[in-house]
């Protein structure tokens, strides 16, 4: 059994929710994970940043946290939280669809909970596992985050 909850303080919440329900799902899946409870909140500036602070002692906004809960003999279990406002900005960096970087956040949150981490270097990330699970499944996931899902058409 898989339980994902999503809640979010976007505006463009339900489209935003149903992006990052569906990278969840498929990062479970690509793991091999049928036994499972995530909970995943998109949070907005002020909230991410306080979240940093309180949690990980950083006084700044991040684009995502996450919070594995369970111990190495039981079912997975997990808190993850997107700064959708962040994801925005980086985004529009890129050039690339807001719902895009959602879904990555999601997808790299979600890898965290279930025990895979990375080098802190952006060269040493992007070359690490991690990075390398991640973007295949975010390229795996392009064609429904960009048409199959209600309403993500559409820009926020």
């Amino acid at each position: 059994m898989i339980d994902i909850q999503v809640e979010s303080l976007a505006e463009s919440g339900r489209r935003y929710r149903e992006i990052a329900r569906h990278a969840v799902e498929a990062t479970l899946a690509a793991c091999g994970v049928d036994v499972a409870e995530i909970s995943l909140t998109l949070l907005d500036d002020v909230a991410m940043r306080a979240l940093n602070r309180d949690h990980l002692a950083h006084d700044w906004t991040t684009d995502v946290l996450s919070f594995a809960l369970y111990a190495a003999d039981e079912a997975v279990l997990g808190d993850v939280y997107v700064g959708f406002e962040q994801a925005a900005r980086q985004a529009a960096s890129e050039d690339l669809p807001v719902e895009e970087e959602i879904a990555r956040l999601a997808v790299h949150g979600t890898l965290h909970v279930l025990g895979f981490d990375h080098p802190e270097g952006v060269e040493e990330r992007s070359e690490s596992e991690m990075y390398r699970l991640q973007e295949s499944i975010v390229v795996a996931l392009e064609d429904d985050l960009l048409t199959a899902l209600p309403g993500s058409e559409a820009s926020p």
